[in-house]
């Protein structure tokens, strides 16, 4: 990542997301052409980082888009991707969600549960439409990653057994308003061993070959995302070797693969860049403040997830250190207990692979505005959401003040 920090902190102030549209195009097309033997959609996880020109970036290079909110629907929409490369996933769909969906024609509304199915197809009789159907098959496999990132147990929320899919897919083939379209499967989020994928896979490409016994024809297979990124040291599962495990898995099927990445695409794409404001040492505890925050960047506290950090100075002097920022919580850290050298005020401090669930997942807490975000392409800068004003805070707010 050839990226001037300190060029783009004068001219855009701090903090401050930039990501690396040259990255997110060399990872879209990686993945892409591991599966080029075979029909697929990449459906970007926009959930994963939502900016309106990282969608737009994706969809230039023929990306569909995998869905959990209308809103995100509505983003895909807007920057040019073709409602039927949309996919609206996400345990909890309301029914204005759902009505909207069906209008707008997208490709594919995966479905989460028996209930959710009754839903969709008394709103499609209200509209008198033919809802296309995806159910989300839980295989109960370990997926091997962070809890709070599983997807695929019985324990967690995602998805319904192979039995209650089978009834599902009969409903639907017995309906005058759902046609089972799909079939979609997502163990979990940050995946680095290979095998607990294969074994998934198998157990819903066993339930399509089953469907199939009984005239239920399904055209699309849904084989989610979650492939993971370097944060750290993690070994990373081959891109060749996962698209191949899985065509292997589907022999003798005649689906359209559908693959929903998003942190694999953007992930290492993105920093996080903030300035220290001053150190202060707490009896034998050394703390660095900058003026970026949990709110900005709320992976650490909640997942005390790992993220690289270089401080951007020439200072020789290394000690152990907290990065701490300006709210008022203890969670509000970027890392505890690091080896960073000494700082002053104003040097820059670059966090590493938050191109993902960064941004996406700020907030305005202590009534912080949002940072702004910066696209680097062939080595030229540009702005792409600007950062929030006091005035952008209060904006929704202050006509009801009495």
């Amino acid at each position: 990542m050839n990226i001037d920090f300190k060029e783009l902190a004068n001219k855009y102030q701090t903090p401050y997301y930039v990501y690396d549209f040259d990255h997110i195009t060399a990872q879209y097309t990686e993945l892409k052409e591991s599966f080029r033997a075979r029909k697929s959609l990449i459906a970007y996880a926009v959930k994963a980082n939502s900016n309106l020109s990282v969608i737009k970036h994706l969809a230039t290079l023929g990306a569909g888009a995998d869905c959990v909110s209308i809103g995100e629907v509505k983003r895909a929409l807007k920057v040019g991707i073709p409602s039927y490369k949309i996919i609206f996933s996400g345990v909890g769909k309301s029914d204005d969600e759902i009505r909207e969906a069906l209008k707008l024609d997208i490709l594919l509304i995966n479905v989460e549960s028996a209930e959710e199915l009754n839903r969709v197809e008394l709103i499609a009789k209200e509209l008198n439409k033919i809802a296309r159907i995806s159910i989300r098959v839980n295989p109960n496999i370990d997926p091997k990653t962070h809890p709070y990132i599983s997807t695929g147990l019985h324990e967690n929320k995602f998805g319904v057994d192979i039995d209650t899919a089978k009834r599902m897919y009969i409903q639907c083939k017995n309906s005058e308003f759902l046609e089972p379209t799909g079939i979609h499967c997502h163990i979990g989020s940050q995946l680095t061993q290979l095998q607990p994928i294969k074994d998934a896979i198998k157990i819903v490409a066993d339930l399509v070959r089953n469907l199939k016994a009984i005239k239920i024809e399904l055209s699309f297979m849904d084989v989610g995302g979650g492939l993971g990124i370097v944060y750290k040291d993690e070994t990373l599962i081959n891109t060749y070797e996962y698209a191949q495990s899985i065509l292997d898995t589907m022999f003798g099927l005649d689906l359209t693969v559908i693959c929903e990445p998003g942190r694999f695409i953007v992930g290492n794409s993105g920093v996080f860049v903030t300035k220290v404001l001053y150190e202060k040492v707490n009896g034998n505890k050394r703390f660095v403040i900058v003026d970026g925050a949990m709110n900005d960047l709320i992976r650490p506290a909640l997942y005390n997830a790992y993220h690289r950090i270089e401080v951007l100075n020439d200072n020789k002097e290394f000690s152990d250190c907290n990065i701490v920022g300006p709210v008022c919580e203890s969670g509000d850290f970027f890392a505890k207990n690091i080896e960073l050298p000494k700082t002053t005020h104003n040097d820059l401090v670059a966090i590493y692979s938050a191109g993902a669930y960064g941004f996406t997942m700020a907030s305005n807490y202590n009534t912080r505005g949002r940072v702004a975000e910066i696209a680097v392409e062939n080595g030229i800068d540009r702005l792409i959401r600007r950062r929030e004003t006091f005035e952008d805070l209060i904006a929704l707010e202050e006509e009801f003040i009495k």
